[in-house]
C-alpha cells in the first residue's frame, strides 16, 4: 500500500482530497496536515510514500513547501494555480515529482500519486511547457521500450483502469465482465510486463506509451 499524507489549509479541500485518495484500492491516507509546522511533522511521525498538496496551504512562491520536500525525502504532488511560475523549475529541481492544476480530477490524481509514489514525474502541461526552453533537447515523456508481448487492446484498457485505482470489482463492473475475467487480464498485463505488481505495471505502461497518466 502506498502511504499518503494530504496538506491543505481548507477543511473542505482536505475531506475532498482524502475522499478522493481513498477510492484506490492501492492507497491509504496515514494522515492529514493543515500547516507548515504539523505538515512537517507529521512526514517525521508517519513516513508517507507522498504527500499529496494543495500549495495554497502556503504561498505561490512554494518555497517553504520545497524545503520539506527536499529534506524529508518523500515525494510532493501538488496541486495549484499558478502552473508557470518560477517555482516549478526550483521545485522540481529540489525533488517534487508531480504538479497538477488544482481543479484536477479523481481520475487524474489518483494515477498521478501512483506514479510519483514509482519515482516518476508528472506534470501538468502548462508547467511542461514553461519548462522547454529549459530541457535538453533530446528528453522524451516516456521510454520508447516495448513490453515483451504486446498487450492486447482489453489488457490496455484493464491498464488504464488500472492507472485509476480502480479495484477489480469495478473494473469488470465498467467492463460488463465478470471478476474472474479481471484478474486474468491483470494477470496477463502483469506477466507481459515483467511487472511484479499493479503499480509497476501502471509505471511501466506509461513509460512506454501504453497509457497516459
Amino acid at each position: 500500500m502506498t502511504r499518503v499524507l494530504v496538506a491543505a489549509a481548507d477543511s473542505i479541500v482536505r475531506v475532498g482530497l482524502e475522499s478522493i485518495v481513498r477510492t484506490s484500492p492501492e492507497l491509504v491516507v496515514v494522515g492529514s496536515s493543515f500547516n507548515l509546522a504539523t505538515l512537517a511533522a507529521l512526514i517525521e511521525e508517519r513516513s508517507p510514500d507522498v504527500v499529496l498538496m494543495e500549495l495554497g496551504l502556503y504561498d505561490e512562491s512554494g518555497s517553504e513547501m520545497v524545503a520539506i520536500g527536499a529534506l524529508s525525502g518523500v515525494a510532493i504532488v501538488l496541486l495549484a494555480d499558478d502552473l508557470q511560475g518560477d517555482w516549478t523549475t526550483e521545485a522540481l529541481r529540489l525533488g517534487v515529482r508531480a504538479v497538477l492544476s488544482r481543479s484536477a480530477t479523481a481520475e487524474e490524481i489518483v494515477p498521478t500519486v501512483v506514479a510519483a509514489a514509482a519515482g516518476l514525474v508528472v506534470l501538468h502541461p502548462k508547467v511542461f511547457d514553461s519548462l522547454l526552453p529549459v530541457l535538453p533537447t533530446n528528453v522524451r515523456p516516456f521510454d520508447s521500450a516495448s513490453p515483451i508481448q504486446p498487450l492486447t487492446p482489453r489488457e490496455i484498457e484493464v491498464l488504464g483502469m488500472l492507472a485509476e485505482g480502480l479495484g477489480n470489482k469495478i473494473i469488470a463492473r465498467r467492463l460488463g465482465i465478470s471478476e474472474h475475467t479481471v484478474k486474468f487480464h491483470v494477470s496477463s498485463i502483469l506477466t507481459k510486463l515483467n511487472a511484479s505488481s499493479r503499480t509497476e505495471a501502471v509505471t511501466l505502461g506509461a513509460r512506454q506509451g501504453l497509457i497516459m497518466l
